[in-house]
């Protein structure tokens, strides 16, 4: 067996890891992944590390956990993975990362480790993880120096604290680190895909920005007019009505023709706080939300037709999760999985290619 899910909804950190120590006893992992609500307090690192002595073990905080055909709140969800799927395995963190990002080192860490260059490892072989603070706000500097190194594909999320918005942490190796992004490389023996995946249509309205101040991540013009008015006109609503617009019509950065979502938060002013960071000179558009559901059934049928999923990582928004809750929709949408070994969490962003919104972005293990 490649991989195997397990899930804990026990209270206490000894339980639910005593738990999940139990449905695995008898596999033999090389990594353990796991995804834990902030109500567990940060021993659950060690706990884990503990546990799984002979594994690689990692993981972060959540605003959620998804597990084959469930979505949880309050559990612990972890995947185990074997040495028939992955060859080797390699964590590096990177710690205050408010105060500067090196991305260099961790790679340096990574050459050392697999004897390889990174400019020779093959994109068929090697496959990143990044787990990154919710709250830093070092998500897209975090992804741009990744871009800078490797033409590897990474893919991950932003951990959560199930809408607190205090304090996320990051777990390796025993240890937990606030203010920190992790990054895992992978040398595979299967096959994998990455899967990003929205439910947006793109509109035929565009928009410019033509002042920003990135570092708030904050637009305070689209067109050379007030963000906010800019927004509410491409909208054909009033500014005052526009906000209650945001998760139904975000903008997105197009790239042949697949939207990369910027979620807005707020009207400061005038101006518009997203999410995500949005570049001066960035050419956006309109879109409007579809159905999760049938966008995400779809992307998995497609997915299987590719070849058989021995297993899946979901890095799944937290303004998605928002969305089901308040359509009854989250049972359904955990039944999607229910056949395939699935985990993931419900994140403060995600990571594939830059730092996206309302998005699921996901590793298949074939």
């Amino acid at each position: 067996m490649k991989v195997k899910t397990v899930y804990s909804t026990r209270d206490s950190v000894e339980g639910a890891v005593g738990d999940l120590r139990v449905q695995l006893r008898g596999f033999d992992a090389k990594v353990i992944i796991f995804f834990a609500s902030s109500q567990f307090d940060t021993s659950i690192a060690g706990k884990m590390q503990q546990a799984f002595q002979d594994a690689t073990v990692f993981g972060c905080t959540t605003a959620g956990e998804l597990v084959s055909g469930k979505m949880l709140k309050g559990s612990i969800v972890a995947m185990a993975i074997g040495s028939e799927a992955v060859g080797d395995v390699r964590v590096a963190v990177l710690e205050d990362i408010r105060s500067g990002v090196c991305v260099r080192r961790a790679f340096k860490t990574f050459e050392e480790h697999f004897k390889v260059p990174v400019s020779q490892m093959s994109p068929e072989k090697y496959v990143g993880l990044v787990l990154i603070d919710g709250m830093s706000g070092m998500e897209e500097e975090v992804m741009s120096q990744i871009g800078a190194q490797t033409d590897l594909p990474f893919v991950g999320g932003s951990a959560g604290d199930d809408l607190h918005f205090k304090e996320t942490y990051i777990y390796s190796g025993g240890k937990s680190y606030p203010n920190a992004a992790m990054l895992a490389l992978f040398r595979m023996k299967c096959g994998f895909d990455v899967l990003k995946t929205q439910s947006f249509k793109v509109l035929d309205k565009r928009m410019i920005v033509t002042k920003a101040d990135e570092a708030r991540r904050e637009v305070v013009e689209f067109d050379g007019r007030s963000a906010a008015t800019a927004y509410a006109e491409a909208l054909g609503v009033p500014v005052m009505d526009a906000s209650k617009r945001f998760m139904h019509n975000p903008v997105g950065i197009t790239i042949d023709d697949d939207p990369y979502v910027r979620s807005p938060q707020r009207f400061d002013g005038q101006s518009m706080v997203f999410y995500c960071n949005i570049l001066e000179g960035t050419d956006v558009s309109l879109l409007e939300s579809t159905d999760i559901i049938e966008d995400m059934k779809t992307a998995l049928t497609k997915a299987k037709q590719t070849g058989p999923i021995s297993g899946i990582i979901n890095f799944h928004c937290i303004l998605r999760t928002i969305e089901l809750e308040q359509k009854g929709q989250t049972e359904t949408y955990g039944k999607l999985f229910e056949n395939i070994p699935t985990i993931g969490f419900s994140t403060y962003g995600e990571q594939y290619v830059s730092h996206i919104n309302q998005t699921s972005t996901m590793l298949l293990i074939r």
